[in-house]
């Protein structure tokens, strides 16, 4: 039976893997940090059947401990700060965990077991003001956002224990993945909840920022066996995990919007640019420049090729199955909030 170390395993992305890894038999080990009250988060339904340690990724010696509790063979480093807009609230706090945690993991492997694989959770975002459309692992990184820069640090860390320690040790760079888990701060699932509360008539309307900035869009649970298939390899490398396909945030409006039947009209430029239920005329999207980033990422899209021919990877959950069962999900949980009255 192999052993795997989640950090992050609360997160969209720790669930959906610690799920496919109880599939797969293996004993899960997750890291979680100390809270007056105990947050199982998204594995609160397999809780059970999941080893926690109390750690923390800004200090090592709790990273040290973990490794030798946990005695792991693969290390997942899921735990992040990562949340864009957070990043410019945060810069340090952001650096603190996802750059320098990074190390802080990297030398609790190479201090209890250098012969453990570790996996690294890279982002497009580090690609920010982008050199080359597609991105693929050869394109010069530009991140725009403390968060990107961080994750950048993060990312030539772990290459750069590989080369210098002979780790097994590979980032996945993968771009936007979502998923019904994704929290409400992230702009889907903001996008997906509010349709759902207009749909069920407790929301007015939906306020967005950058209605023209492009994503490559795919599913967590697709997005997770990469991460697993990455550390099956013979031999440690990174990987651009992509749909390559981009699509609008008004492409993404427009579908969500769409599986609960209404169709959206936009009229206007810029800030002033409203988006009206066609049947109704009333606006449902509304532009707010104070969701504008610092610094803008225009557009993200990403050449899969290498993982798809190396590891086998395919994506499964097409763009348009993801945003429609996004909002199929926050109907159920609004109207659930509706029942007991919390509405």
């Amino acid at each position: 039976m192999k052993t795997a170390l989640i950090t992050g395993i609360t997160g969209q992305d720790g669930s959906y893997l610690a799920e496919l890894l109880l599939e797969k038999d293996y004993q899960v080990y997750g890291i979680m940090r100390r809270k007056s009250v105990t947050d199982y988060g998204n594995v609160e339904h397999i809780k059970d059947k999941i080893h926690f340690i109390y750690a923390d990724m800004t200090d090592v010696i709790s990273l040290i401990n973990a490794m030798r509790i946990s005695q792991a063979d693969e290390v997942y480093n899921l735990a992040a700060q990562s949340f864009v807009g957070t990043s410019w609230e945060q810069p340090i706090a952001t650096a603190e965990i996802d750059a320098i945690g990074v190390t802080n993991m990297l030398e609790a492997i190479r201090t209890v077991k250098p012969e453990a694989r570790f996996y690294q959770a890279s982002t497009s975002e580090m690609f920010g003001l982008v050199q080359a459309i597609p991105q693929k692992e050869t394109t010069p990184f530009y991140p725009r956002s403390p968060y990107g820069v961080a994750k950048l640090y993060g990312h030539w860390i772990t290459v750069n224990y590989r080369e210098s320690y002979d780790l097994y040790a590979c980032s996945g760079i993968l771009f936007n993945h979502e998923s019904e888990r994704r929290g409400k701060e992230f702009v889907t699932r903001k996008i997906t909840d509010a349709v759902a509360r207009i749909k069920l008539g407790v929301q007015d309307h939906l306020e967005l920022g950058n209605m023209d900035s492009k994503r490559d869009w795919g599913h967590s649970k697709d997005y997770v066996k990469a991460m697993w298939l990455m550390l099956q390899q013979d031999v440690p490398d990174d990987y651009v995990i992509a749909t390559n396909e981009t699509r609008t945030v008004r492409e993404f409006v427009e579908i969500a919007f769409s599986h609960v039947g209404i169709t959206v009209e936009w009229s206007g430029t810029g800030v002033n640019e409203i988006g009206v239920d066609k049947e109704t005329g009333k606006t449902v999207v509304s532009i707010n420049e104070n969701f504008f980033r610092p610094a803008e990422v225009e557009i993200l899209l990403g050449d899969a090729t290498k993982a798809e021919t190396a590891l086998g990877w395919k994506r499964e959950i097409p763009f348009s199955s993801l945003v429609e069962r996004m909002v199929t999900n926050d109907l159920k949980l609004v109207e659930q909030e509706i029942k007991v009255g919390n509405l």
